[in-house]
C-alpha cells in the first residue's frame, strides 16, 4: 500500500489502497514447460503362451504295452469347448465332455501319432481327473506358473501353482 496525499482542503492524510499496476499484453506468456520426465523403457511384451507340457501320474499304455507319461496341452479356443456340446455320446452322458474335449487339446502324448478322445477314453481314472485339473489351470488361470520373491533374500523364482502330481497345489 502506499500513502496517497490528501488534496488540499480535503483533510488529513490517510492509508488508501492503490491498485496494482496492469500488466501489459505483451508481459502475460504461458509459463515454460517443464522439463518432461525421462520415458520408461517400454516393457517387453511377452509372447503368448499357448502350449503347456505335462505329465502324467501313471501314464496311458497303449496296445503295444508302451507307457506314455509327458504330454503337451493347448489352450482352448470357445469352438472346442462348443462342437463337443454336439456329440452324441455327450448328450447322452454330460459327463463324456470332458473326454472329447481333451481329446482335442491334448496335442502330444508321449510317441503317440496322434491323440483323439479314443486315447483319453482309456487312460487309468487318476490321469484323467489330472488333466481336468490341468485343463482348468491352463485355460481358467491361464498359467500354471508364478514369479514370486523369496521373503529372505528376495530373489525372484517361479513356482508352479497347480503341482506336478495329482493332489499337489
Amino acid at each position: 500500500m502506499r500513502r496517497t496525499a490528501a488534496r488540499a482542503g480535503a483533510g488529513p492524510v490517510v492509508d488508501a489502497p492503490v491498485p496494482e499496476p496492469v500488466a501489459a499484453p505483451e508481459q502475460f506468456s504461458a509459463p515454460a514447460p517443464a522439463a518432461a520426465p525421462a520415458p520408461a523403457p517400454a516393457p517387453v511384451a511377452q509372447p503368448l503362451r499357448t502350449e503347456f507340457p505335462f505329465e502324467l501320474p501313471r501314464g496311458y499304455v497303449d496296445d503295444a504295452g508302451t507307457v506314455h507319461r509327458d504330454g503337451v496341452m493347448r489352450l482352448a479356443t470357445a469352438r472346442d469347448e462348443l462342437i463337443p456340446l454336439r456329440d452324441v455320446r455327450v448328450q447322452e452322458n454330460p459327463a463324456y465332455l470332458s473326454v472329447v474335449l481333451l481329446g482335442r487339446v491334448i496335442t502330444r502324448l508321449g510317441t503317440l501319432a496322434m491323440v483323439h478322445d479314443g486315447i483319453v477314453e482309456n487312460m487309468f481314472a487318476s490321469d484323467l481327473a489330472f488333466l481336468q485339473d490341468f485343463y482348468r489351470q491352463v485355460n481358467a488361470e491361464g498359467h500354471t506358473r508364478a514369479s514370486v520373491e523369496c521373503p529372505h533374500c528376495s530373489e525372484p523364482f517361479e513356482v508352479e501353482l497347480g503341482g506336478s502330481r495329482l493332489g499337489e497345489s
